[in-house]
């Protein structure tokens, strides 16, 4: 069975996804530390918007 080729998600290039690449979907430690340290600058984020006032933080009925 041949091996998947992937492209990594921080450099585009060619990735070996199997279990012999420890990194995937990275293509080595340095794409995988890089997109790790996005994550905890909070580079990336989820676009959202505020609560309007009064509404529930869970989402569910106030409770009486």
């Amino acid at each position: 069975m041949p091996e998947k080729i992937v492209r990594c998600p921080q450099c585009g290039g060619d990735s070996v996804y199997a279990a012999r690449n420890p990194y995937r979907p990275f293509c080595g430690e340095r794409c995988k530390n890089l997109d790790l340290g996005a994550w905890a600058s909070e580079s990336f984020r989820v676009a959202a918007t505020p609560p309007a006032e009064g509404d529930e933080l869970d989402g569910g009925p106030p409770l009486q």
